[in-house]
């Protein structure tokens, strides 16, 4: 008995999977606590696709992880985030700048936040709190 043409026929009628299906995705292979730089030895690969995981290594490494990521678990793109250039309790330069006048000052960072963060930063003259937004000279620029 030929088992060929079975054989074809069944594979013939499998459903054709599309990469992104088929694409692996990232996991961590420890422990990533809060606030920890992603660098290329604590990712790994799982032959599962989850809905919202990165499988893509480069969008993971030089990230920080806003939340604890345990072993063995995949790595979503909303655990990660820029790198905070701005510490909690750390003196920055704030930034003000609306039609032509230019103010320059030292504030106080409320938060932590990367480039692009909204944080909030008291004033070290006046004492007021302002919001703004962390640059990446790590400055913090306050909008009108």
């Amino acid at each position: 008995m030929d088992l060929r043409r079975p054989l074809a026929l069944a594979l013939s009628l499998l459903p054709v999977l599309s990469p992104a299906a088929a694409a692996d995705t990232l996991i961590a292979l420890r422990n990533l606590r809060s606030e920890t730089v992603v660098t290329a030895v604590d990712l790994g690969r799982a032959d599962t696709a989850t809905p919202g995981a990165l499988r893509d290594p480069s969008a993971a490494i030089g990230m920080e992880t806003r939340v604890t990521i345990y072993a063995g678990r995949p790595i979503m793109a909303q655990d990660l985030g820029p790198p905070a250039l701005v510490e909690r309790n750390q003196i920055v330069v704030l930034n003000y700048h609306h039609a032509g006048l230019a103010i320059v000052t030292e504030g106080r960072a409320l938060d932590r936040g990367g480039a692009g963060d909204r944080i909030r930063v008291m004033n070290l003259t006046s004492r007021n709190t302002v919001t703004g937004s962390v640059a990446r000279d790590g400055s913090v620029t306050v909008a009108p």
